[in-house]
């Protein structure tokens, strides 16, 4: 790594969120699934208190289906004929024309946070497992936003909710290898496209709290130029023991099919705490927390287990509440939410950890400091990671 005093190191340089334009509140979506479930009073009393109690107020939506007022309107949601429930191919049409537009207001506004010129960006990483057509998605980013055809991508495909930070930690170690490297990272998940005809309380819990949305961050060298910005740290991905089949995500004939285990809170809280040990060598715990919500009962474990207070979880909560589990987008958005917090305070240099979580079972941990104003390091720093 070149030795120069201009550098802090390697950092998200500028960030930006966007989710469609179809708000649906939990209350609302909540009746709709029970109007289809007029036969099965059972599930429809489990839906109600599930969607209760969620930790889900508001989520977003490409899909305008799911806006309509009753199950009979709703052709992802009938509550009885089913043949005319989209299918995967309409499904996977849906997210080829809605993806990129939602991916490019993303991509552009972390551009103009970060002050990088597109004609910097050298790499370009995308991420999505909610959708897939070639020439992809970043293919068609890469046109929209007039980058050099000569720009390396790497799709991220398929790797379920921990994988936007995984392309993080991706990004980082180009700019380690390559240090005049720039890292645009787009992640988009249109989630709400799977939903489908509740048939069991599996499918209930997994349509209770997931949403669309995309974010997209520019990573590489800080230098006097920025302020506000998160330099990465070390970390790694890990997979957890006896859980490859607790979380699930297959491609069926009316979308894709998610199975998400009760047993995925207990898991966790019972490998976290060793492997963030592995993480940390030695040093205390730091004050953020930027963790992915899977679920609210995810974000209670990981609190519980690592005692943390609850102004330290809010970022994670909030998001929950307010635009729903957007699978690997998520992490974006809570690192996001989170600068703006530490912006509005004044805050000084702060340590955190983020985490993300996803199928395998697979953790995704990173150290990372919130950088107010640029700071010259008193001593090169060594930039060795796991």
């Amino acid at each position: 790594m070149t030795q120069n005093s201009q550098f802090t190191g390697i950092s998200i340089l500028g960030m930006g969120t966007a989710l469609p334009s179809h708000p649906i509140p939990q209350a609302d979506i909540s009746e709709l699934i029970t109007s289809s479930l007029q036969d099965r009073p059972d599930l429809a009393r489990f839906a109600r208190r599930i969607f209760r109690s969620c930790g889900v107020e508001m989520r977003y939506t490409v899909e305008p289906e799911f806006t309509k007022k009753s199950s009979t309107e709703c052709r992802y949601l009938p509550s009885n004929d089913l043949s005319g429930v989209p299918t995967t191919e309409e499904r996977m049409n849906t997210y080829k024309r809605e993806s990129v537009p939602l991916g490019l207001t993303a991509a552009k506004a972390a551009l103009l946070d970060s002050g990088i010129d597109k004609s910097e960006i050298t790499h370009l990483i995308t991420v999505s497992c909610t959708g897939q057509f070639l020439p992809g998605l970043d293919v068609m980013l890469m046109k929209e936003l007039g980058l050099s055809p000569r720009v390396n991508r790497l799709p991220l495909i398929f790797q379920g909710c921990a994988a936007g930070l995984k392309a993080i930690q991706m990004a980082r170690d180009v700019v380690q290898g390559s240090p005049e490297s720039k890292v645009l990272v787009v992640c988009v998940e249109l989630s709400s496209l799977h939903f489908q005809p509740a048939m069991d309380r599996e499918a209930l819990f997994a349509a209770s709290f997931f949403g669309d949305g995309a974010a997209g961050c520019v990573i590489g060298e800080a230098d006097k130029n920025h302020s506000s910005y998160f330099e990465l740290g070390k970390g790694y991905s890990v997979l957890l023991p006896d859980s490859t089949e607790d979380m699930t995500w297959e491609v069926g004939n009316a979308g894709f099919d998610l199975y998400l285990s009760p047993r995925i809170p207990k898991l966790l809280g019972e490998y976290l705490a060793p492997e963030l040990e592995l993480l940390l060598e030695g040093d205390k715990l730091p004050e953020l927390w930027a963790i992915h919500p899977g679920g609210k009962g995810i974000v209670d474990s990981v609190q519980n287990v690592l005692e943390l207070r609850d102004d330290q979880t809010k970022y994670s909560r909030d998001i929950l509440k307010n635009a729903g589990n957007l699978s690997s987008v998520t992490i974006m958005f809570v690192l996001a939410a989170m600068r703006q917090d530490m912006r509005d305070k004044n805050q000084e240099k702060t340590k955190g950890i983020a985490m993300a979580f996803g199928p395998g079972l697979t953790a995704e941990l990173m150290q990372f400091t919130y950088v107010p104003a640029y700071q010259v390091a008193e001593t090169e720093p060594s930039h060795v990671y796991l």
